[in-house]
């Protein structure tokens, strides 16, 4: 047996040689760009606080798994920020992997460009983390988007970003559903006020082929965001939901991929619904608020509705509460509502049904602490525990765990499952909204 000794020596050379290759390469807005195509798998570019008005164009650079290049920004109160220019991207991926990108300022200055982008002549983007990053300015019009993939992406990571006011927030995937978005993790996230959607994953035809592409079932997970068009949104021709996904391709690969769409909070939509989406869906343990319309909707868009399952919600709208609509030549599928709260004008519509407490909405405050404020000062927290029949609990991840993140019971229902405070990330985000 090793003596702790002998391990922590191993260990530290085992750092040494893993580390060997890789480099700390410190920058600023005078030279940076000298740097970019140099950069090699473990290094790390650590740009100095200052304003960059060059762009970010991150073109054929590969990382590996478990050293992925990283390009960072000053942890704040320090700012790298990077300022828009015309007729260019700001943060431009071409032909990247393994890639990690924090701690920016991204500001648009109300020019016609995307924040980040995953160039459509690119033939791949994959294994990309943006993490930390403040973008703003990026509100010229509705195409204008914070975050945009237009290749084939694969394993992306959207964590603790801050989008505020943009055209689109995030726009996944392209608008004729090639160029599949796959295998993807977005957490964490406030996005506000955007004019079209705050997120929109696209519908997927058939996969291309490119090497190194999934070929086993995958799963986006959608968890702990703020979704918010309170304010700036368009109405009429251009309304959007706060967040729409598509479906899976009908046939080959990626076939049976679905979302996982847990621990979020949506707030507001003067003229869509707060979420909607067909294919294959898990949506549980999300709170709803909609004061000037409709919560959830599942309904054919370029598909149709699949495998669906809404559990342990709590929705509060002023028009629908859960509405599944299917086509006529839908296939039997599994669509089940069950251990929802829901405060609606018309709380449920469509699906199979069962266990849910549902009324109008202005039974909310019977139940709810505060459901009628604004946040920071909204709580639907119950008053007490509220139950229905046993349920047997799916092998999702965080299933046995509530919206504030506290231990859940089958018969739960509503998102929480205690009248103790919510003390999940989402809650703690929605201090940092705009006040109305």
């Amino acid at each position: 047996m090793r003596t702790p000794g002998v391990w922590l020596v191993g260990l530290l050379l085992g750092a040494a040689v893993i580390n060997l290759h890789a480099e700390v390469i410190q920058a600023n807005p005078g030279n940076y760009r000298a740097q970019l195509g140099s950069l090699q798998a473990g290094d790390r570019l650590q740009l100095a606080p200052g304003d960059y008005y060059r762009g970010l164009p991150l073109h054929n650079l590969a990382g590996e798994a478990g050293k992925p290049i990283v390009i960072s920004g000053p942890v704040p109160p320090g700012r790298a920020i990077f300022h828009a220019r015309p007729d260019a991207n700001t943060v431009s991926l071409l032909n990247v992997a393994y890639i990690e990108i924090r701690n920016l300022e991204l500001d648009g200055d109300n020019l016609p460009v995307d924040g980040v982008r995953a160039e459509g002549h690119a033939q791949y983007a994959h294994h990309i983390t943006l993490e930390h990053l403040l973008i703003v300015g990026h509100g010229n019009n509705q195409q204008t988007v914070a975050i945009s993939t237009k290749c084939p992406a694969w394993g992306w990571v959207i964590r603790d970003n801050v989008i505020r006011a943009a055209g689109t927030g995030m726009y996944l995937g392209n608008s004729d559903g090639s160029d599949p978005f796959i295998g993807g993790l977005i957490e964490n996230n406030l996005v506000t006020d955007t004019l079209g959607y705050n997120l929109q994953i696209k519908h997927q035809n058939g996969w291309p082929d490119v090497p190194g592409m999934p070929t086993v079932p995958q799963q986006t997970v959608i968890r702990y965001n703020v979704f918010s068009k309170a304010d700036n949104s368009s109405t009429g021709g251009l309304a959007r939901p706060n967040v729409l996904v598509g479906h899976a391709p009908i046939a080959g690969h990626g076939v049976d991929d679905r979302f996982l769409v847990y621990g979020n909070f949506f707030y507001r939509n003067p003229t869509e619904a707060l979420f909607q989406g067909e294919g294959n869906i898990a949506f549980y343990n999300n709170v709803l608020v909609n004061p000037d319309g409709d919560a959830l909707h599942i309904q054919p868009h370029h598909d149709q509705p699949k495998h669906i399952w809404i559990a342990y919600n709590t929705i509060i709208a002023s028009g629908d509460g859960v509405r599944i609509l299917t086509r006529a030549d839908s296939p039997a599928s599994v669509r089940d509502i069950t251990h929802n709260l829901v405060f609606a004008g018309r709380p449920l519509a469509g699906g199979t049904q069962s266990d849910n407490r549902i009324g109008p909405k202005n039974q909310a405050r019977l139940w709810l602490r505060r459901p009628d404020a604004a946040p920071p000062l909204l709580d639907l927290s119950p008053l007490k525990s509220l139950y229905g029949a046993a349920a047997s609990l799916p092998d999702l991840p965080d299933i046995t765990q509530d919206y504030s993140g506290r231990p859940r019971q089958a018969a739960d229902t509503g998102a929480m499952s205690s009248a103790a405070p919510p003390r999940r990330e989402p809650m703690a985000l929605i201090s940092r909204m705009p006040t109305r």
